[in-house]
């Protein structure tokens, strides 16, 4: 089968299309033809060796995939072969097949292509776990959204808006700032040319934003820590920027505020009662039209650099699908 093979870490440009042989199924597992390949700010970090998770060269990256069940193994009978699934897999999943374990296959809903469902596990569900299980986000709360036109930033305006949160983005061009408003945010700040800490305290009529949700740290970190309401909780997602912040922890002592790491792998891993009770839970939103993932384009396999390249360099709106067969 062909897949798209990382030999050595660096430049997302260097991958190489190969064929390489399918790896035989283990206990509870699903072998999934793929036909789409959603791409992550984690899969560029794979790539760079620069993730926690990046597995043992050569690998083949790709963690969130949509397609068909063409085997399954024999302890398996929740799925059968010829249903239309996604899966989270970490890696392996740009290539023409891949192996997931049964415990992150979702049938996909009937109204849902396979570039929908190969970018709907992944953002969403971090999303989700982040503001409701990790930020307790109460309707009616104000959430500030940082990345607000990325990936998992266009997902988490979309959750907190479904959870009753006023939303605002905060985002680095007018671009995107129109994109996160289009995306259902209340408001939109632009760090670069705008005074954050005066736009939020008007924003909030004084009273600061109650729930943070930054996958992206940097410069915009430090103005948001500044602006938040008493009690509020920062969400730390990831570090897209590339700069991990400081956190001056008497600004914790003066707001009473709650600084949260968000590890969304650590709990799909120990807790999968609870993700797959939030997997359902975001289906229901997706059949309510109260979300729906933002794909900003759409790359062939052959392409597939320029795919990372392009979510590395932080160029699109939303998520990239990588269309396999």
């Amino acid at each position: 089968m062909k897949a798209v093979i990382c030999s050595e870490y660096g430049d997302p440009a260097g991958l190489a299309l190969e064929t390489i042989e399918a790896k035989p199924l283990k206990d509870s597992e699903v072998r999934i033809e793929v036909h789409a390949c959603g791409i992550n700010f984690p899969d560029v970090l794979m790539v760079q060796g620069k993730h926690q998770l990046t597995p043992k060269l050569p690998f083949c990256p790709g963690g969130e995939v949509a397609g068909i069940v063409r085997e399954v193994a024999p302890d398996v009978t929740a799925v059968a072969p010829g249903e239309r699934v996604m899966a989270v897999t970490f890696w392996g999943g740009l290539a023409e097949q891949v192996n997931a374990p049964l415990s992150s296959v979702v049938v996909i809903p009937d109204e849902m292509d396979f570039a929908t469902a190969a970018v709907f596990q992944g953002g969403n569900a971090v999303a989700y776990y982040a503001l409701k299980r990790r930020g307790a986000l109460q309707a009616g709360e104000n959430l500030l959204v940082l990345g607000a036109a990325g990936g998992v930033g266009t997902a988490a305006v979309q959750v907190g808006k479904a959870m009753g949160a006023r939303v605002i983005a905060l985002v680095s061009s007018p671009e995107k700032a129109a994109a996160a408003l289009r995306n259902g945010a209340d408001d939109a700040v632009n760090y670069t040319t705008e005074d954050v800490r005066g736009r939020l305290k008007a924003l909030t009529n004084g009273r600061g934003v109650d729930v943070i949700f930054d996958p992206v740290g940097g410069a915009p970190f430090d103005d948001a820590c500044r602006s938040v309401n008493i009690n509020a909780r920062i969400l730390i997602i990831g570090f897209a920027s590339g700069k991990i912040p400081q956190y001056p922890v008497n600004l914790a002592l003066l707001r009473s505020c709650s600084l949260i790491g968000v590890n969304h792998h650590h709990f799909f891993v120990t807790e999968p009662r609870q993700a797959e009770q939030d997997m359902s839970e975001l289906l229901q939103m997706y059949r309510d039209k109260k979300i729906s993932p933002v794909i900003d384009r759409i790359y062939p396999m052959e392409l597939v650099g320029q795919a990372l390249t392009q979510v590395a360099e932080a160029r699109v709106i939303g998520k990239v699908v990588v269309s396999i067969c």
